[in-house]
């Protein structure tokens, strides 16, 4: 008792400290097309060709915390692999199309995860994101390869380098299913 009063409950300390977490942000983005693919096409040595894996889409995809997208080449891949999911900006494959004047490009040739409009992929780096209920973490820049000279056309490469043109590697924090919209 201090100066003639009790203490209660609601004054005493809580045993159990409250963990505040830091803000997420929740994107405003559209989820155009998901790809994925059981295996690889351009690892290897320049000049031994393709694997000729392909690429399915998919309406929906189930994304598995730590573990990656269900049934893509990186599911499972390695503990903590940076690339469990990788977003590509569908104004990049617009870009694209217009300037080889390819106008029939398919956006699955980038080997891109999921296609979206509406966000800056570039400021995501290192920062955790909600998109459909799911929670990711921007890890790394997709940086282009000389792959892409092969995917795309001669300059491909050179073309989609830098500001994360290539588009951005994630790490699934939470699991849930995302949807194309």
């Amino acid at each position: 008792m201090a100066n003639g009063t009790e203490n209660t409950e609601a004054d005493e300390p809580s045993a159990t400290p409250t963990l505040k977490l830091p803000d997420v942000t929740v994107w405003d983005a559209r989820l155009l097309h998901i790809y994925i693919s059981s295996g690889h096409d351009y690892w290897g040595k320049q000049g031994a060709g393709r694997f000729q894996s392909g690429i399915t889409e998919v309406e929906e995809i189930e994304c598995v915390a730590g573990m990656g997208l269900r049934g893509d080449r990186y599911f499972g891949f390695r503990p903590d692999f940076k690339g469990q999911a990788t977003f590509f900006d569908i104004a990049i494959v617009e870009e694209v199309r217009h300037h080889f004047k390819l106008a029939r490009l398919p956006a699955s040739v980038f080997r891109r995860n999921l296609i979206v409009r509406g966000i800056d992929l570039q400021q995501w780096m290192g920062k955790r994101f909600v998109f459909q209920g799911v929670e990711f973490e921007g890890s790394q820049e997709c940086k282009p390869c000389h792959w892409m000279d092969r995917a795309i056309a001669p300059g491909g490469e050179d073309f989609l380098k830098g500001k994360f043109r290539g588009g951005l590697r994630a790490k699934i924090i939470s699991s849930g299913t995302l949807h194309v919209d």
